[in-house]
């Protein structure tokens, strides 16, 4: 599996953020998208998930399911955390669970519904509204969705964002973990994640300059 753009040209209003932008990740690779505010982190992520369209170029994950876009085979985890306050941190993710199709068994949901809460350290708060939450809770509870369906690409924008030193930790084993298994993840971030190995595509403020 290889993700790849092409001469990707992305305009903002009447401004181009992305610049004639070519890379590639392959299965198996972190990616990490650095650069100063307003730089385009957060406009490729964008448009790789398919909520922006490119005015020119292309993006494509060879290797991946047939006739579905790169957006359709990803995680997308934004700025805000996708949780609803008034369900419970279990009913957040019994919904994502059902709405990201995630097996159809009631065991094999529950069954990853719980590996993701546990992995978080949410188990003690399933029960809990999701208002109730702390704001490092909340994100962890953002990122527990990760967790229960399978997608070969994520991409995170500022994940680590309200979350603490232990909890970074955490992501980090979740992204490798990922990336072990063949999976791809490309992540905008302007701290360290933990994840040694990754590669880097640094965007410029002007253009866009790779280091992969």
């Amino acid at each position: 599996m290889r993700l790849f753009a092409e001469n990707l040209v992305v305009r903002r209003g009447s401004r181009i953020v992305i610049d004639e932008l070519s890379f590639s990740a392959d299965a198996g690779e972190a990616l990490l998208l650095t650069g100063p505010n307003g730089s385009g982190k957060t406009t490729l992520l964008r448009a790789i998930a398919g909520f922006l369209t490119p005015e020119e170029g292309r993006v494509m994950l060879e290797g991946g399911a047939k006739d579905a876009s790169p957006g359709e085979q990803s995680h997308y985890v934004g700025h805000a955390n996708g949780i609803k306050s008034s369900l419970t941190a279990g009913e957040n993710l019994r919904f994502w669970c059902d709405y990201l199709g995630a097996g159809t068994a009631r065991e094999e949901k529950r069954e990853r519904i719980d590996e993701a809460l546990e992995r978080l350290h949410l188990l003690a708060l399933e029960d809990i509204p999701a208002g109730y939450l702390s704001a490092g809770q909340k994100r962890r509870l953002g990122l527990a969705r990760l967790l229960v369906s399978a997608r070969p690409l994520w991409l995170l924008d500022e994940p680590s964002v309200s979350l603490d030193t232990a909890s970074v930790g955490l992501l980090a084993g979740m992204v490798k973990e990922h990336v072990a298994s063949g999976g791809i993840a490309i992540a905008a971030t302007h701290l360290p994640l933990g994840l040694e190995n990754a590669s880097e595509l640094r965007l410029g403020a002007v253009r866009q300059e790779a280091s992969v």
